[in-house]
């Protein structure tokens, strides 16, 4: 090899040996003579000194190195001269004394900065991935990566699970996304599909006796994108035969506990995983994904405004709505822009506006109106101080905080307050950073109301196993039948989602029914499953971590693009090979298809 060494690694145990390194020149300094560079490796950085009274010929080549450069350097590995020291480089006590260097490869001046951690615009980077990556920052996030896809594989290989690879064409099947199709050249007019997960395959897996199964699997959706959403993502799925639902969520915890402990020990957990039911969470927080590491929960304040005067609270209540709200801790100062600014963001979640009351001072006990001095909102005129203290109870509130109060349809009125929490956690940073708040949301509706299609769907998919108790509900209230689905939440981000699986090929069929499926598209798309379970599937089910969120909680991003090599764009393109891209009419005439003009 050209490098007998790494540069990061070396330390005073080298010290008197001829070493032989090769990597980028990441910075260059002249001192008036004698030149430095630091030469960086994927291991990490190393000084190396040029000095024309040690080597000039090493010292006349280091006049034309410059940034980026790919070189190779021999020299001797000595200590640094005493309070030149660099204590923030491993091998910062370290230098090597150059004798002679090659130049590789030359290099352009980059398009950004890779010696410092400046913002680049994001579509400059993607464009220029190669570069980016070099840059401290991806480096370690892709290093982190590594270490957590090698642990849980080592997890679940302790753990008796393994692994197998599923493939990656395969039929179309509802999972809840539309799919990626490949079309097929031998056969004209069909298709493959990109797994949106290996679901069926899985299952089957289970039936063929693998008992613990477990892949990092590769799945493709064909959604709007968003910070934690890409095209193409990678998940650890994983099935057990044999199991009940507190089999797997003892072994998630138990794997991500370990996972938090072993690779990235600077994080604190809430030990055990707390469980919530999903009208729980729901209830509390708007969202079946909050972040509980703070409070700020919603409150439910429909009675105290069923007599109410307000017109739009009669109407919205009348229509089955309902009137909730949260305490924004410290925030009764906040000015008529930024009130402004959260009215805009409940509008953006559907509600009609936003109601907004200021605890400036004391509620006090007096029974009649309110003092405009003490509580500042719109709608003081309708409320009594004891309906305001009322309010304030249920919410936690205190002197100096402000309510946020949404009416309407009950999805709408969630999903507004449920932003709003989460962004004034943001602006209050009211989570602490180090805290990964790991819990599980158990307790799902097994079905949901469609009311665009008119029909009911899977909250989750189509194969998760009811509640036995509430199975007898299905053919006359689905809407009361709860499922044996469970997610893994955490910090406000879905990590990961499960069931016990529907093994019995009779309620199989009864559940595609419920969904609107006939005979014949029961047989075309599921057949192979149904056939399946006739030949003595064992009770079942799994969960699949997301790998892309959970490698992005534990390195501090907020987007999964940052833990990703060659990600997209958040409008699904990859900037660096220019796709997607067209094709030639050669390569559609082999696959049987003409591109039709709108």
């Amino acid at each position: 090899m050209l490098k007998d060494h790494d540069c990061g690694l070396l330390n005073e145990k080298q010290v008197g040996q001829t070493v032989s390194l090769a990597g980028w020149v990441h910075r260059r300094r002249d001192h008036g003579g004698v030149i430095f560079i630091d030469l960086r490796d994927r291991s990490g950085l190393v000084q190396v000194v040029f000095n024309p009274a040690l080597s000039p010929d090493a010292h006349q080549m280091a006049y034309e190195l410059r940034n980026e450069y790919v070189v190779c350097v021999v020299g001797e590995v000595t200590r640094r001269p005493a309070g030149t020291e660099n204590p923030k480089m491993p091998s910062g006590a370290v230098e090597i004394l150059a004798r002679q260097v090659k130049v590789l490869n030359a290099a352009r001046t980059p398009p950004f900065y890779i010696n410092e951690e400046v913002e680049v615009e994001e579509s400059l980077r993607l464009k220029y991935r190669y570069l980016d990556l070099r840059r401290q920052r991806m480096k370690d996030n892709l290093l982190l990566r590594h270490r957590v896809v090698k642990f849980l594989r080592d997890f679940m290989d302790a753990n008796g699970f393994i692994e197998v690879e599923t493939p990656v064409m395969m039929k179309s099947t509802p999972e809840g996304s539309r799919d990626y199709l490949v079309p097929s050249r031998i056969y004209p007019g069909k298709f493959y599909a990109l797994p949106q997960s290996p679901q069926q395959l899985k299952q089957i897996l289970m039936v063929a006796g693998m008992e613990k199964y477990y892949q990092i699997a590769r799945c493709f959706r064909d959604e709007d994108l968003r910070a934690d959403r890409q095209p193409e993502f990678t998940q650890l799925d994983l099935e057990m035969s044999f199991v009940d639902e507190e089999d797997i969520l003892q072994l998630l915890e138990k794997m991500l506990t370990s996972l938090v402990e072993t690779v990235t020990p600077q994080f604190r957990l809430l030990k055990p995983f707390p469980r919530l039911r999903f009208d729980e969470v729901m209830s509390r927080f708007g969202t079946d994904k909050p972040d509980i590491r703070f409070g700020v929960e919603m409150g439910d304040l429909s009675d105290i405004f069923a007599g109410s005067e307000l017109s739009m609270f009669q109407a919205a209540l009348k229509e089955g709505g309902r009137v909730k709200g949260i305490a924004a801790p410290g925030c009764a100062g906040y000015t008529r822009k930024q009130l402004e600014a959260l009215t805009e963001l409940a509008k953006s979640y559907g509600a009609p506006g936003l109601l907004t009351i200021a605890l400036t001072g004391e509620i006090g006990p007096e029974t009649g109106k309110l003092d405009p001095e003490k509580v500042k909102s719109a709608i003081t005129k309708y409320l009594t101080a004891a309906q305001l203290r009322e309010m304030a109870g249920r919410l936690k509130a205190k002197t100096g905080d402000l309510l946020l109060l949404v009416v309407g349809k009950p999805d709408v009125v969630n999903a507004a307050l449920a932003s709003m929490r989460a962004e004034m956690g943001r602006r209050l940073a009211l989570a602490d950073p180090k805290l990964l708040a790991f819990f599980f949301v158990v307790d799902f509706p097994l079905f949901e109301w469609n009311a665009e299609e008119g029909h009911w769907q899977p909250m989750h998919h189509p194969f998760t196993a009811p509640r036995e108790e509430d199975a007898p509900l299905i053919d006359t209230q689905p809407e009361k039948v709860r499922s044996r689905h469970y997610d893994v939440v955490c910090n406000g981000y879905e990590l990961s989602s499960g069931s016990i699986r529907i093994h019995q090929k009779p309620l199989q069929e009864k559940i595609f029914k419920i969904l609107g499926y006939k005979d014949e598209e029961i047989v075309e798309r599921f057949g192979h499953l149904l056939e399946a379970f006739e030949y003595g599937a064992p009770p079942h089910g799994g969960i699949a971590p997301g790998i892309d969120r959970l490698v992005m909680l534990l390195a501090g991003e907020n987007n999964i693009r940052e833990v990703i090599a060659f990600p997209k764009t958040q409008s699904a393109t990859d900037l660096l090979l220019n796709a997607p891209s067209p094709v030639s009419d050669a390569q559609l005439k082999e696959l049987h298809l003409r591109l039709r003009e709108e």
